[in-house]
């Protein structure tokens, strides 16, 4: 069978209450089966976790009220065509403190050879904590589902029944997340697709493990609901300019937003990074739970574009909060932009400029089609000054553009309508010589000018 590379965290939690001094204690049951001698990106899975997993262990050394120990399985016996030893689970290194270099050699040393007992892992797992007055956790590093009878959601059950709580942490490494599904018996799961994310996720177990402190942001819709995602977030020290964390919003597998794991001894101003941002300030992070942060981020879709477009042009538009001044940003023609649901003014940086109101609304696209534009060619035999103007339906005229008075050849593209043109030659001083030319302009449609 073909194994994918998956990780696993259970926090077996006993009755008693926490407190910061509470003793925690973490179980690595790292995975040595014959098929993590198979190659994953640069590297072999076995060499990739052995490497992650060290470093894991050398960054614990001198936290208080902490002990470390190591279990190892498929280490012992090779499998064959014909046998494999279900019975391959061994405690490496028992709990005890400062034994990060015991654990550490331990991994170096460690051959891959035999097969996959996870449930039997588990099973034994359980009885390798002294005792349940403590924060007991397992982290399972494994490249594979069981490969022996036994069942881990089995032995899940058989855990619960003893008043072991299990919440686990899965992430897949580079794999199919519906195989993730053989693991949902034992609570949520989320993904990692390369060594890089998995290293980081590991991180992020380790804090949630030892701070026992977790985050949720809720970045809502005008219904309440956490739907918004994928922006960045600035968490700064309350009052500061001191950013503490930076996350990209991410919504797990089942849609809800995903759990972080920051420090609960500060205060924090959130800034969302929406258009526009949204703000929240001094939020205070409970001790000991999970905490969930609500942020109102409702938003909609702008598209602005051309209608019968047959050319790519580089045009942009300006967009502000209906009634401020400040520009909110230059969205590109023909791209889709969020925006927090409200009114907003349009400014297109056509020739002439076209403005529009626009209302944005939850979770739908409001789209602003204006006209292709048509080009005006002028061709003049001596320099000429002069401006261009548009002449609206009610009579009114107003400015476009100056002409080059460097140029005796030039070309604008303009938008559909009437307009006229004042010049004169720059080499006559009198004033007789002005001369007015009106004409019109087509969509998709070009004209030109003998000056």
């Amino acid at each position: 069978m073909w194994k994918k590379a998956i990780f696993i965290c259970f926090i077996l939690v006993g009755s008693s209450l926490y407190s910061q001094q509470e003793m925690t204690r973490i179980l690595f049951v790292f995975d040595a089966s014959n098929s993590m001698n198979q190659k994953w990106g640069r590297d072999t899975r076995l060499n990739i976790a052995k490497t992650i997993l060290r470093n894991a262990v050398d960054s614990l050394r001198g936290i208080e009220n902490l002990e470390l120990a190591l279990r190892i399985y498929g280490h012992q016996y090779p499998v064959t065509a014909t046998y494999q030893n279900c019975e391959d689970t061994k405690l490496e290194v028992p709990f005890g403190p400062d034994n990060h270099n015991y654990i550490i050699n331990k991994i170096k040393a460690t051959m891959a050879k035999g097969t996959t007992p996870i449930a039997r892992s588990l099973e034994a797992a359980a009885d390798d904590f002294p005792d349940r007055n403590a924060r007991n956790i397992i982290i399972l590093i494994t490249d594979g589902i069981e490969a022996c009878d036994d069942e881990p959601c089995v032995i899940a059950d058989k855990l619960r029944a003893k008043g072991i709580t299990i919440s686990p942490f899965v992430i897949g490494l580079g794999m199919d997340m519906s195989y993730l599904d053989h693991f949902a018996c034992y609570g949520k799961y989320s993904s990692a697709e390369s060594e890089e994310e998995f290293n980081a996720v590991l991180k992020g177990v380790l804090n949630k493990a030892l701070v026992n402190t977790t985050v949720q942001i809720n970045l809502n819709t005008i219904h309440k609901r956490p739907l918004e995602t994928n922006v960045t977030m600035f968490l700064y020290e309350a009052g500061t300019k001191n950013i503490k964390y930076t996350f990209t919003h991410t919504l797990n597998e089942k849609g809800l937003p995903d759990t972080v794991a920051i420090d609960p001894n500060i205060k924090y101003d959130i800034v969302v990074h929406t258009l526009p941002k949204q703000e929240k300030k001094n939020i205070k992070i409970q001790k000991f739970t999970h905490n969930t942060i609500e942020i109102d981020t409702p938003q909609g879709d702008l598209i602005i574009d051309h209608k019968q477009k047959t050319r790519n042009l580089a045009v942009e538009a300006r967009v502000t909060q209906k009634g401020q001044t400040k520009t909110l940003n230059h969205q590109k023609l023909g791209a889709t932009q969020k925006y927090i649901v409200g009114e907003y003014q349009v400014e297109v940086l056509t020739l002439p400029r076209r403005y529009f109101d626009v209302s944005i609304n939850q979770s739908a696209t409001s789209r602003i089609l204006i006209d292709a534009p048509g080009t005006l060619n002028l061709q003049a035999l001596t320099l000429v000054t002069g401006q261009i103007f548009e002449i609206h339906d009610n009579g009114e005229i107003t400015w476009v553009c100056d002409l080059d008075e460097t140029k005796k050849t030039d070309k604008w593209e303009l938008q559909p309508g009437n307009y006229r043109l004042v010049y004169r030659k720059i080499n006559l001083s009198s004033t007789v010589y002005t001369n007015v030319k009106d004409f019109k302009i087509h969509a998709n449609k070009s004209i030109t000018i003998h000056l």
